[in-house]
């Protein structure tokens, strides 16, 4: 029996006939539709034909099936019962649903709800998706990379197979503009606002609170957030619909909200927790609704698609987890950010689906201007190896033909490539090998399709499905950080998270059981069939299907709870994780902390030097270095698995070639003064220094950059030789800045010509010039041996500064134009001086006088 009545309620029946002519006409239609409305149940049996255009009449059975493809799996099952429901049907008759390890359709089904990650599987598998009439992508705005991806394909089958197919994309919030240019200037079917009003009221905290920094959320705002809660329950009446970050925010606020009161007065009131881990029984009774009050704990994933009974009222913490990832440490994390007014309005919508209601906003309405208009693409800031894989599988390696909103990072797509030519995934050229076209129809992460098949040879199908169910969903933290002890603690079965893996165990099992196991076509990935121990040991099982999804993150003990990453990133135990002490660990889940250098483990298993080798062949690598370290030259021949050492052993003759990099990069640390710079060496620098700042041209620049940058040329073939840092030391640094001089053009040979060492002065003296300054070379001489000298002295056209000096020399007088001040200065000097020195000459015109090194007595003798 069809429930019209309820039908008859929904607005988004006015928009049908709009959707429908859209269809006829263009094939594709974007529908706006807010929360609410009913786009996500009314339209799928409308297009089925199972209902008539405005809900109230049965239709003509569509010829094909209609698919609706959900972001997520609870929002999957929820619409499939919530159509079914319409039709006074169970799931599995004419209204069926696909989600990742559960499959309830039947021979009449003609309206299927799938996960969009079930449905990309399927167009891999199937691409013309034979006997489907309409794709519906429902809540797009969230722009999941799944979501993102399904769309650039199907939009690639209308226009290469199916061109009748027709595609729907849906969301009450959207930017739907770009969505119609997406889909071929697809017609915008928008219906009436929120079925009923909702009232907003603002209430951020009473005082500053920190924001979030990484996954870590103030315990100040939680606290807020649970006093909300209790001033909504006291203020309103219906179901609480409160939104958190994440798991941990939902168990601290439900610790806080253990006393609120029933509105019976008898007990507590119920507090429920959904989220994408609670249990599909929890997850069911909460959208089945009660007679009770109740308060409901929640993250993103009852945004969209769900109509939770019984919500009146919805408190909004105003914060979302986004995918970040950490590609020169190749880790992945989740990183708690505030929610965009796109995702804000979802959220409020909540509160009016079955009656006026309220959202209080745990945040101001100046910091609601200030919220981006909409969630951050997936795209843009995921890693991207699953992504680049269904990439390369739909013939496409460079996505650079697919219909995307936005394109991939460049970088990003790089690096994810990488991953699967390591992984055996795709050939040089990007294109899909046959170990990449197995990982991929196994529905997994490439990382864990590789443990799977490769893991299943070595140590049996049903043992690999295990630990891969472990890791394709993050144990609960109370199952502890080591792999082997939460595989026993999920075995024992004793909570939803056991149930769960028990059927996603059974779902790879069959999966890798249908696959071909040989590795041709694929790298060598170490790893043999299973011959030994690893059968027998749990833990050494464990370790060794990590390792396989994970070689990069293979790491060794450097101190207590410390080690050091295949990758190079290093990472640490918890405090009293039973882990420690341990040599090796392969790591399965790892991430950094906010502001941190170093990765924090979350989840590995022990296992020995040979799984490591085993698991990372592919990685080991044995030569000669030398480097630069702790201010000395170091030169040895190390073996490594990546970046962990496993083995030094002193080298006698390393390559001269290895040794000057060496030595010039300890050149770029510490700078020349490693060099035997004596006084020759030192005068050479500042007198070119003062040729190429003077004349420039072919004299080269001297300054330490430039002489690092060259040290190559003029350096040659001195650092091949050198050995430790004491050699270094004794080059002779003035002979190999000779190799800069510019003899090729012959300017070289005029160097003592141009600036000159030494100059003769009137008294016969050589005198030697300063050039450390090299604007202005200075010559310093005594007085009386310049007598006669009508000219300033010049070196490559610049007059010197001539420093003066009294007979015991001391400076007497600073001058740059010695006519000057022979006419001027010289009768103060004199008069200062002759009566001090005596025996000295002090003509009264020096410009004529004899010079002289010697007194009055000698000179005239």
């Amino acid at each position: 029996m069809i429930r019209t009545d309820a039908l008859d309620r929904l607005p988004v029946r006015e928009a049908v006939p709009a959707l429908l002519s859209a269809l006829d006409d263009h094939g594709t239609a974007v529908l706006c539709a807010p929360p609410g409305t009913g786009k996500t149940t009314l339209v799928p049996l409308v297009l089925a034909g199972l209902v008539g255009p405005r809900g109230d009449r049965p239709g003509s059975p569509a010829p094909h099936r209609v698919l609706v493809a959900e972001p997520r799996r609870i929002a999957a099952r929820a619409a499939a019962r919530r159509m079914a429901w319409l039709l006074g049907e169970r799931p599995g008759g004419r209204v069926g649903f696909t989600v990742r390890g559960e499959r309830v359709v039947g021979p009449q089904t003609v309206v299927e709800v799938v996960t969009t990650g079930v449905l990309l599987q399927r167009l891999q598998r199937e691409q013309e998706l034979t006997g489907v009439g309409t794709v519906v992508l429902d809540e797009c705005h969230e722009r999941h990379l799944d979501a993102d991806t399904a769309a650039a394909f199907l939009l690639d089958v209308r226009g290469t197979l199916r061109p009748d197919l027709r595609l729907v994309a849906a969301s009450a919030t959207t930017d739907a503009r770009g969505w119609a240019e997406l889909l071929g200037g697809a017609p915008v079917v928008e219906t009436a606002g929120a079925s009923h009003p909702v009232d907003v009221v603002w209430a951020p905290p009473p005082r500053t609170v920190r924001p979030p920094h990484g996954t870590r959320v103030d315990p100040a705002l939680l606290a807020h957030v649970a006093s909300v809660v209790r001033r909504a329950w006291a203020e309103r009446t219906g179901d609480v619909l409160c939104f958190l970050p994440g798991v941990g925010e939902i168990a601290r606020v439900a610790g806080q909200l253990a006393d609120l009161p029933a509105p019976s007065g008898g007990g507590g009131a119920e507090v429920l927790q959904v989220h994408g881990r609670a249990p599909a029984a929890v997850q069911d009774a909460v959208l089945a609704g009660g007679s009770a009050r109740r308060v409901v704990l929640t993250t993103s994933v009852a945004e969209s698609s769900l109509t939770v009974p019984g919500v009146r009222t919805v408190v909004d913490a105003g914060l979302a987890r986004e995918p970040r990832t950490d590609h020169a440490r190749g880790l992945g994390s989740l990183t708690t950010v505030r929610v965009s007014r796109a995702a804000a309005d979802q959220r409020a919508g909540r509160a009016g689906r079955e009656a006026p209601g309220t959202v209080y906003r745990c945040w101001s309405p100046a910091e609601h201007d200030r919220l981006a208009p909409f969630p951050l693409p997936e795209i843009k800031v995921a890693e991207l190896t699953a992504f680049a894989l269904q990439s390369a599988v739909w013939g496409d390696p460079e996505a650079t033909g697919l219909a995307l909103l936005d394109a991939p990072p460049p970088g990003a797509l790089a690096a994810a490539r990488a991953s699967l030519g390591a992984l055996g995934a795709v050939d040089g050229s990007g294109r899909v090998t046959r170990r990449g076209l197995r990982m991929a129809r196994v529905g997994l992460h490439p990382r864990l399709a590789r443990a799977l098949l490769d893991g299943a040879a070595e140590v049996g199908g049903r043992q690999a499905a295990e630990v891969v169910a472990l890791l394709s969903e993050e144990p609960p933290r109370a199952y502890g950080d080591d792999l082997a002890a939460a595989w026993r603690s999920a075995r024992r079965g004793d909570d939803g998270y056991g149930a769960r893996w028990k059927a996603e165990v059974r779902r790879l099992t069959a999966a890798v059981d249908g696959a071909d196991h040989e590795r041709s076509g694929g790298p060598s990935v170490g790893v043999r069939p299973a011959q030994d121990s690893l059968l027998d040991d749990r833990d050494r099982v464990a370790g060794l299907v990590a390792a396989l999804a994970f070689p990069e993150r293979l790491a060794r003990e450097r101190g207590e709870g410390d080690y050091r990453m295949v990758s190079g990133t290093r990472a640490q135990l918890g405090e009293g994780s039973a882990l420690r002490g341990v040599p090796w660990l392969a790591v399965a889940v790892a991430d950094r902390p906010a502001g941190a250098g170093h990765a924090r483990v979350r989840l590995a298993a022990a296992v020995d030097e040979g799984v490591a080798h085993r698991a990372a062949g592919s990685l080991r690598t044995e030569g000669d270095e030398v480097a630069w370290s702790d201010g000395d030259l170091v030169a040895r021949r190390v073996e490594r698995l990546g970046a962990v050492e496993l083995s030094v052993r002193p080298l006698a003759e390393p390559d001269p070639a290895l040794v000057g990099e060496a030595v010039l990069e300890g050149l770029r640390r510490e700078g020349l003064g490693l060099l035997g710079w004596d006084r020759d060496a030192t005068v050479l620098r500042q007198r070119l220094a003062f040729l190429h700042r003077t004349l420039g041209g072919s004299w080269p620049e001297v300054s330490d950059a430039a002489l690092i940058a060259r040290a190559a040329e003029w350096l040659e073939p001195e650092l091949g030789r050198v050995r430790n840092r004491a050699q270094l030391a004794r080059i002779d640094a003035g002979r190999a800045l000779t190799r800069l001089l510019p003899w090729a053009s012959g300017e070289a040979a005029r160097l003592d010509a141009l600036a000159p060492e030494r100059i003769e002065v009137p008294s016969g003296s050589r005198i030697r010039v300063d050039y450390a300054d090299p604007e202005r070379p200075v010559l310093a001489v005594k007085l009386q041996e310049v007598f006669g000298w009508v000219r300033t002295p010049e070196v490559a056209g610049v007059p010197l500064l001539m420093h003066l000096l009294s007979p015991a020399g001391r400076p007497a007088a600073v001058t740059a134009d010695l006519p000057s001040f022979w006419s001027q200065g010289y009768r103060a000097v004199r008069a200062e001086l002759r009566g001090r020195y005596p025996k000295h000459p002090w003509p009264e015109d020096p410009s004529t006088a004899l010079p002289t090194r010697h007194t009055t007595a000698r000179a005239g003798g």
